[in-house]
């Protein structure tokens, strides 16, 4: 462990299609203000030539989530190995019914949501952005000491699911391992 210690999310940032389209969801929709827009011709962390667009929408907490548009109009792909309810982006609200009320407000601008989805500890919504980022809206339903008591069984549980992976691995047959 180092003495460093992470405060929390800056911003988590993802491509996009078209910035436009972008900001009208995340902004018109979402209610998340674009804080800031950027341009570049060259990626500063790589050196690469290449004209980009970058925005970041602040989140109530001071944390964005961020996009670049590389100015080509395409989709970003989906990973071909990972079902898509695997990779999401997950925001929270103070309450279940602020979650049902974005759920209406997306279903009447016609957007697909699965969900009121309750997980015991938090209720849940998911939609996906007109990027295909699927997002998951959230909010806290946790009995006292549900956390704590997590917190505190995590390692044996992480440790159980390893020794189980690594048994059915050891079990399969080279065609199915791949």
């Amino acid at each position: 462990m180092t003495d460093t210690a992470i405060r929390g999310l800056y911003h988590y940032a993802h491509p996009c299609r078209d910035a436009e389209e972008t900001r009208r969801f995340y902004e018109d929709l979402l209610g998340l203000p674009l804080a800031n827009f950027m341009q570049g011709d060259r990626v500063p962390s790589t050196g690469e030539a290449r004209p980009y667009a970058h925005m970041f929408f602040r989140m109530g907490d001071g944390s964005y989530v961020a996009f670049f548009d590389l100015g080509r109009n395409e989709m970003p792909a989906p990973s071909p190995n990972t079902p898509d309810w695997v990779q999401h982006f997950a925001m929270e609200v103070a309450s279940v019914e602020e979650v049902l009320a974005l759920k209406r407000r997306l279903e009447a601008a016609g957007v697909e949501v699965k969900g009121l989805v309750d997980h015991d500890f938090i209720k849940s919504i998911y939609f996906f952005d007109p990027n295909g980022l699927r997002l998951k809206v959230t909010a806290r339903t946790e009995r006292p000491g549900v956390l704590d008591a997590a917190a505190r069984e995590a390692h044996d549980a992480l440790r159980q699911w390893t020794e189980a992976k690594a048994a059915r691995l050891a079990s399969a047959t080279p065609s199915a391992q791949r």
